[in-house]
């Protein structure tokens, strides 16, 4: 199978977990897919500063910046595979 249907059947899986993830492992599922799906970060950091979801979001996202799509969408795949094994 190709990485694209890879990645996209992991997006799908990923909302059919039995059990919620940590919202670290849920940060990290949000960045790589952002990474995968529209590459490096290039807004601006949230306006709100007690929006904290938004920043944890941001961070999360700036923190792979440079990672290629190709890496990213393989590392979602590995994780949400990880995520079913448990």
């Amino acid at each position: 199978m190709e990485l694209q249907e890879l990645f996209d059947q992991a997006a799908t899986e990923s909302k059919r977990l039995t059990a919620k993830p940590s919202n670290e492992t849920l940060l990290q599922l949000y960045a790589l897919y952002k990474q995968s799906t529209e590459g490096d970060h290039a807004g601006d950091p949230p306006s709100n500063p007690f929006d904290f979801v938004a920043k944890a979001k941001y961070e999360a996202w700036l923190g792979i910046k440079g990672k290629t799509k190709e890496a990213a969408m393989q590392e979602y795949v590995n994780l949400v595979n990880k995520l079913k094994e448990n």
